[in-house]
């Protein structure tokens, strides 16, 4: 790294981008969510990557990592509170045609596809729920995530690959 590159490892330099990015990070995902919590936790988990990833982050890419890195997982909630409230209105809608033993054998199926779908990789998981629950094409997710059609191409065959596999378990 050059004598006059920054570093975000030095704490110092961590220090400023905090200070100087935090409170914008958090006000851009509040505006998303509404919800100060939720804001606050993703602000923080945002800041935790980039300390964790500190030496592969120029101090100039910081911001914009901060925010991809702050977006992205504001996405990934936004789509998992709607794959469980898909599911919960699928519940409704059969409540009284069904045997109990159909809705029990229902019920205990979404939670093991819950499960399974839990236990994708956070990159497998994001590319899944952006396709399947937000209906966004391979291209449309490519360019969201900066990778490569290709990428997300792999990233959703190890995704559907691991819940083909996870559901043949549980039907056993």
């Amino acid at each position: 790294m050059p004598a006059n590159t920054k570093s975000v490892c030095e704490q110092r330099v961590f220090e400023e981008v905090f200070n100087t990015h935090s409170k914008t990070i958090r006000n851009f995902i509040y505006f998303k969510c509404r919800d100060s919590a939720q804001a606050e936790d993703l602000t923080q988990d945002a800041f935790v990557k980039l300390w964790n990833n500190c030496a592969k982050v120029p101090f100039e890419k910081a911001k914009s990592y901060l925010y991809t890195l702050a977006n992205n997982a504001f996405l990934n909630e936004v789509a998992h509170k709607k794959v469980i409230l898909k599911h919960q209105q699928s519940f409704t809608s059969i409540a009284t045609h069904e045997s109990p033993e159909f809705v029990y054998r229902e019920k205990e199926f979404k939670g093991e596809l819950d499960r399974a779908i839990a236990n994708l990789t956070e990159k497998q998981r994001e590319v899944f729920l952006l396709n399947r629950i937000e209906n966004k094409k391979y291209k449309e997710i490519a360019e969201m995530l900066d990778i490569s059609v290709k990428a997300v191409e792999k990233r959703m065959h190890g995704a559907l690959v691991s819940l083909r596999s996870e559901i043949e378990h549980f039907k056993k």
